[in-house]
C-alpha cells in the first residue's frame, strides 16, 4: 500500500466517520429526552447483560470521542446512571482517553508535516514553550475545559508531545470532571422517576468551576515559578 495512503488513512477514517454520524443524525439520540423515555429499559438491559453492556458502552464512547461527536457530557452522565462507582468513572476515563489518543496519533501522523511547513516564528516559539512545559500545559487544558475536547487532542500532536505524556496527562486531567459528572449521573434515578427538570448547569455550577480552575492553576504553578526565577535572575535577585 502506498505510504501516503497509510499516512493519511487514520485522519480520513475520522473525517468519513464524522460525516456519516452528522448526516445520519444518530447523535441526536444522545440526549436527556431519550434517556427519560428509555431509562427503565436500559437499566433492565444492564442487569441482563452485565458484561456486554459495559463493553458496548466503552466502544460507543471511544468512537464518539475519536469522531468528536457532540454528546460527551450526556454519555458521561449515562455512564454514571448505568454503572456504579468506581466503574462508571473508570469506563469513561478509559474510553475518553482511548478516543483522544486515536485523534492525537492521527493528527501527528497526517497533519504535523503540513503545519511544520507553514509554521511561522510565533508558532515555532509557541512550540518551544509547549515542549518545555508540556505536562503543565496539558494538565491545565484538561482540568479547565476552556477549549473543545477535540482541539486539546490535536494541538499536542503539532508540538511533538510524546505519546506517553499525552496519555497520562489525559487520564489524570479528565478524571476530576469525569468524577463530577458520573456522580451526578448516579443521582439521575430520582429525577427520571419523578419526571423532574434537569440542567447541566445544576451539575457544573460555580463551585465546581472554581475547583477545576484551582486545579488548573496548580498545574501551571511550575511554569509560573520558572518565569519568576528567570525574571529575578535577570534582575540580579536570588529568590
Amino acid at each position: 500500500m502506498n505510504k501516503n495512503i497509510v499516512k493519511y488513512l487514520p485522519i480520513l477514517i475520522i473525517f468519513v466517520g464524522m460525516a456519516s454520524i452528522y448526516f445520519s443524525g444518530v447523535y441526536h439520540y444522545l440526549s436527556f429526552d431519550y434517556l427519560r423515555m428509555y431509562h427503565k429499559s436500559l437499566k433492565t438491559f444492564v442487569e441482563i447483560h452485565p458484561v456486554a453492556v459495559p463493553i458496548a458502552f466503552c466502544l460507543v464512547y471511544i468512537i464518539s470521542a475519536a469522531l468528536s461527536i457532540p454528546g460527551a457530557v450526556f454519555l458521561t452522565l449515562l455512564g454514571g446512571y448505568l454503572f456504579p462507582q468506581p466503574f462508571s468513572t473508570i469506563y469513561v476515563v478509559f474510553s475518553a482517553t482511548c478516543g483522544a489518543t486515536f485523534i492525537f496519533l492521527a493528527a501527528r501522523t497526517a497533519l504535523k508535516d503540513i503545519l511544520k511547513k507553514k509554521a511561522g516564528p510565533f508558532l515555532q516559539k509557541m512550540e518551544k514553550g509547549f515542549q518545555e512545559n508540556a505536562v503543565s500545559y496539558l494538565l491545565f487544558l484538561r482540568f479547565v475545559p476552556l477549549f473543545p475536547f477535540w482541539l486539546v487532542n490535536i494541538a499536542p500532536a503539532f508540538f511533538e508531545v510524546s505519546l506517553i505524556t499525552f496519555v497520562w496527562t489525559t487520564l489524570v486531567g479528565i478524571f476530576p470532571g469525569t468524577l463530577v459528572f458520573t456522580l451526578a449521573g448516579g443521582g439521575l434515578q430520582k429525577i427520571l422517576e419523578n419526571n423532574e427538570a434537569f440542567s447541566i448547569n445544576t451539575i457544573f455550577n460555580i463551585h465546581i468551576k472554581i475547583a477545576l480552575l484551582l486545579l488548573g492553576t496548580i498545574a501551571l504553578a511550575p511554569i509560573i515559578w520558572k518565569k519568576f526565577k528567570k525574571n529575578n535572575s535577570k534582575d540580579g535577585v536570588d529568590p
